[in-house]
């Protein structure tokens, strides 16, 4: 399948409420075989810490993991975040990694430590992160892919001289401006954090300069989608999604949980209001009724590329979800300004 506009997958491997961890990664490479058919450009594993539910704690082996079960798709990191890390292990591991699926690696970097403060304190060994050092960080791992790194005492083998395309995920302004000035492609996470997304965008694509890695600005957006073959059983399928979606509101880890007929009695309305709020880039429904939507939101944030993500407790609807948005992405509507300009 080829789809008019591109769109990719973000994956957290989350446990399913009764299930283990080798389930939900299991879960997470089957789906990698269905949306590559499917025409997805890429699969994306996120970096999460001290969260018993959420699978993705080491992208960088799930990433290996994927890309040996696919053929032809992408698969990235969404992100590794950066300060948890040394950046010469990150260039190591992901030299490896383009070493074995050459051409099939995406490199997401991210500033946040995917955890709380103390689980932070501990990865990162009593290291005290600040404004400056994440992109230090940055300048230090895209010289150890660098050619130039060849005659330094310090090398990264077998990283260097490979060109992996480095992404700076965010949702904030800090993020778009080290975007725009490093002259890369720009993320942003408005599947659970939209407050400065508009703004974010407009000030990465005003700023942009080109660089070796990117000519122009290139923006993709992570939304949330839950499609089925009817409004009712969306917006139920969806009740899983927001039973998960009240741990971030109660600073909680909760599993993907069985749909239900309501969240009456579930949360309270202030935790309705707040995830209402929260998920404003989220699309549920049928396939004819998220087109239109995902056509206005596209022409409204000009952005380049749509990153899907999707919480369905049961793996055949969640299937079903994607497949719905393949199909979706091969009918939207392309106007002149929706073309998504060459990276």
């Amino acid at each position: 399948m080829k789809n008019t506009f591109p769109i990719s997958v973000l994956d957290l491997a989350i446990l399913k409420e009764g299930f283990d961890a080798r389930d939900a990664y299991e879960r997470s490479l089957d789906l990698a075989r269905n949306v590559e058919k499917w025409g997805f450009s890429r699969f994306w594993l996120a970096e999460h810490h001290n969260m018993p539910y959420v699978g993705s704690s080491s992208p960088t082996l799930l990433m290996g993991y994927i890309a040996q079960g696919t053929k032809s798709i992408r698969v990235g990191s969404g992100g590794i975040m950066l300060p948890n890390h040394s950046p010469l292990i990150v260039a190591e591991q992901i030299g490896v990694l383009e070493t074995l699926y050459p051409g099939r690696i995406d490199l997401g970097l991210g500033r946040a430590p995917g955890t709380d403060q103390k689980t932070a304190a501990v990865l990162r060994r009593g290291r005290v992160e600040t404004v400056q050092e994440f992109p230090k960080d940055l300048v230090e791992l895209q010289q150890y892919f660098s050619k130039s790194n060849f005659d330094k005492t310090v090398r990264a083998f077998p990283a260097e001289g490979l060109d992996i395309p480095f992404y700076i995920l965010g949702s904030s302004m800090s993020s778009a401006a080290l975007a725009a000035e490093r002259g890369l492609p720009y993320v942003f996470a408005s599947h659970f954090a939209p407050t400065y997304f508009l703004q974010a965008i407009r000030y990465y694509k005003a700023n942009f300069r080109p660089s070796s890695k990117g000519q122009k600005p290139y923006i993709i957006s992570c939304v949330n989608v839950i499609a089925s073959d009817s409004d009712e059983k969306a917006q139920r399928l969806a009740t899983s999604f927001y039973q998960m979606a009240l741990g971030i509101v109660r600073s909680k880890s909760y599993p993907l949980r069985p749909p239900v007929k309501s969240m009456q009695g579930i949360w309270s309305p202030a935790e309705a209001a707040a995830i209402q709020n929260m998920m404003a880039c989220t699309f549920i429904g049928t396939k004819e009724s998220i087109q239109q939507e995902l056509e206005d939101f596209i022409q409204e944030t000009q952005v380049d590329e749509i990153m899907v993500t999707t919480n369905i407790y049961d793996h055949e609807d969640r299937l079903r979800s994607f497949e719905l948005t393949a199909e979706i992405f091969q009918k939207i509507k392309i106007t002149a300004e929706l073309v998504p300009r060459a990276k």
